[in-house]
């Protein structure tokens, strides 16, 4: 990046842009950013602009629609971004179709974290995101999705430890975003499945955890819904005020799975 002085510039341009629902302008400024002074730029402004800017402009990106914003955003700008996504989402929609938003939102997430191949930047994402309070709820509506195969590969990760394939009965596409949380951030994983199943207070507990095929049974354990795993998050939506992503207050269940 030969010169950063329009940095400031570039940052109001772009935060001015998002906040009046013109993305694809945005997007074209983080274009057009990148193009004159480099990546490097755009990871500034990213790491510049308020974490609410991020979230409403990552939002209207998923897997399927490339974003400058989903390949460049720092780790911890992403992370401080998520606690806004859920400010993003109707209420309508989050008590009448609750799935969809869980989609989207791991269209968004498995977007940002896949988009790259550069395994040490994985890594970070994940650690970065399930060290707050509201990533790790984020990932826990991800594995509502699928929480019989997150039970299986849960069961797996305690009998194989470092020697995890990630397979199961399923080939949801969840487990490999839940075994890359594993690998990434023991804790992590541990406070997201927590956060799905709060009668567990250590993982190890869910390897003798059974789930039954009939959707129509209630599960022997308290399973929270994709539902209420949105409200949750919704209830952890700071005040824009406050832009400091706060770290999680929950107490460890590390197994120590991967030492």
């Amino acid at each position: 990046m030969s010169d950063n002085s329009n940095l400031p510039a570039i940052s109001k341009q772009v935060t001015e842009l998002v906040l009046a629902g013109s993305l694809s302008h945005a997007e074209q400024a983080f274009a057009e950013a990148a193009e004159q002074h480099g990546d490097l730029a755009v990871v500034e402004v990213l790491n510049n602009i308020p974490p609410h800017v991020t979230a409403l402009h990552m939002a209207g990106f998923d897997g399927g629609k490339l974003s400058l914003a989903t390949l460049l955003v720092p780790p911890k700008a992403w992370a401080q971004s998520l606690a806004y996504l859920a400010a993003t989402w109707p209420d309508d929609l989050i008590e009448d179709d609750p799935e969809r938003i869980a989609e989207s939102l791991f269209a968004h997430i498995h977007g940002v974290v896949f988009g790259t191949e550069d395994e040490e930047r994985r890594n970070e994402l994940l650690q970065e995101a399930s060290a707050t309070d509201w990533g790790c709820t984020a990932f826990a509506i991800l594995f509502s999705m699928a929480p019989k195969e997150v039970l299986e590969l849960a069961g797996e990760i305690i009998s194989k430890g470092p020697y995890i394939t990630g397979q199961t009965t399923s080939d949801n596409d969840v487990v490999p975003l839940a075994l890359a949380l594993a690998k990434a951030s023991e804790d992590g994983w541990d406070r997201a499945l927590f956060e799905l199943f709060p009668d567990f207070r250590h993982s190890a507990d869910l390897a003798d955890a059974e789930f039954s095929d009939d959707p129509d049974e209630e599960p022997s354990f308290l399973q929270r819904s994709t539902k209420e795993l949105l409200y949750r998050l919704r209830k952890q939506v700071p005040s824009t005020r406050s832009t400091a992503a706060k770290a999680g207050s929950r107490r460890s269940m590390g197994t120590g799975i991967f030492n």
